[in-house]
């Protein structure tokens, strides 16, 4: 916030609506964050390359566009963590905000306080080590450290909006991850996953 002697980074906001941006800036800003916010997508992947930002609040249009903005991030190595928020959001749109490299997907309308706090989580675990942020299964894709965290609570037995109560996520982002989660493993479902992961494989259908 103006006069602050310090700050924890800026955010890059895409947010169409006037007031719920507003909300953001200040909620934001009286948590020690500055923001930045840009009219569309190439404004903020042309400020990207010149600054390093703490995290990025991406808007979902309805056209899906934002998953381009998305994924030239991640092809041009922006190593913030994405948020990505929707008033039009569904599963099939989480799951692919989250295979582009969305660290959250948040439908709207949401609290300001929510959102500060998902920034706050994500932005500490895309702090951590690279090394600690990536685990395996056997002869699959390596999960990230939210992939693990996710199948460490489905493995417990709990239901999406449970893991989602237990993770301060949404539970479409959930979802996302959950899919994401059994596409990297070859499985058809959660129990296939388990039994992959415990050693106790079967034939048999599920």
């Amino acid at each position: 916030m103006p006069g602050n002697t310090f700050s924890k980074g800026e955010v890059f906001v895409i947010e169409t609506d006037a007031a719920a941006r507003e909300l953001l800036s200040d909620a934001l800003q009286q948590s020690a964050y500055d923001v930045i916010c840009f009219a569309d997508g190439a404004s903020l992947l042309s400020e990207a390359k010149a600054r390093m930002p703490a995290c990025v609040l991406l808007e979902m249009p309805p056209d899906r566009s934002g998953l381009d903005v998305l994924k030239r991030l991640r092809e041009e190595n922006c190593m913030a963590p994405v948020l990505v928020t929707s008033a039009n959001g569904s599963i099939a749109m989480a799951v692919d905000a989250i295979k582009s490299g969305a660290a959250d997907f948040i439908e709207k309308p949401f609290h300001t306080h929510d959102i500060v706090g998902r920034i706050d989580a994500a932005i500490d675990e895309f702090a951590q080590p690279e090394s600690t942020r990536h685990r395996w299964l056997p002869g699959c894709e390596p999960l990230t450290a939210r992939e693990n965290d996710v199948l460490v609570h489905l493995a417990a037995g709990l239901t999406n909006k449970e893991v989602a109560r237990r993770m301060h996520l949404s539970a479409r982002t959930v979802e996302g991850y959950r899919a994401s989660i059994l596409k990297k493993a070859g499985a058809k479902n959660v129990t296939d996953l388990l039994r992959r992961i415990f050693g106790q494989s079967s034939p048999s259908q599920v």
